[in-house]
């Protein structure tokens, strides 16, 4: 496998391999920045199709002295995502919110969201507006550390902090799995 930079390279040679080895690399964490900001994997699948051919199409303008090519991606994503959410203004409601077709499920879900709620509210400020940046708002971490005016390490240290509280007072899958998320950056 060729190095990132011989990748960015190829890739802006179009080759189709190399978009290939970026996508496999990059779309699982483009995706989830993705879905969390769209909530529907129908318009996710879409949004990240769109995002790798807008990369395709404009890889000539990707300059790494300006950036990592993820943080490149992750805003075409974004602004897709954004643009996508925005012109989703629906006049009509389409769907009957207020009957659920499984209603075990459905307090389940109410319940299961009171309670993160409830465990989120526990935590200091700082700790929550971390979290809800990062995981509610799609925010990388420099993004966040910028919006909330603290050193980065400071930041991450936070979302760290955070995620260790809310795990000892809420023990569900999804705390496992922003812990994941937060190993692996």
């Amino acid at each position: 496998m060729l190095n990132q930079a011989d990748l960015i390279t190829n890739l802006k040679n179009k080759d189709e391999a190399a978009l290939s080895q970026l996508y496999d690399a990059y779309a699982p964490a483009i995706y989830g920045v993705i879905i969390r900001m769209c909530k529907d994997e129908q318009h996710a699948q879409n949004i990240l199709q769109d995002t790798f051919l807008t990369i395709w199409e404009k890889s000539h303008q990707f300059n790494p002295e300006k950036g990592k090519f993820y943080t490149w991606a992750y805003r075409i994503a974004k602004n897709k995502t954004l643009n996508f959410l925005r012109a989703d203004k629906k006049l009509i409601q389409t769907e009957d919110l207020s009957v659920y077709k499984d209603r075990e499920e459905a307090v389940k879900t109410d319940t299961d969201f009171l309670q993160l709620k409830g465990c989120l509210n526990q935590l200091e400020p700082h700790h929550k507006k971390a979290l809800e940046l990062v995981y509610f708002n799609g925010l990388t971490h420099r993004e966040a550390h910028e919006e909330m005016n603290v050193p980065l390490g400071t930041f991450k240290s936070y979302i760290k902090q955070a995620l260790k509280k809310l795990k000892l007072s809420y023990n569900k899958t999804m705390v496992w799995l922003l812990i994941l998320i937060e190993m692996v950056r």
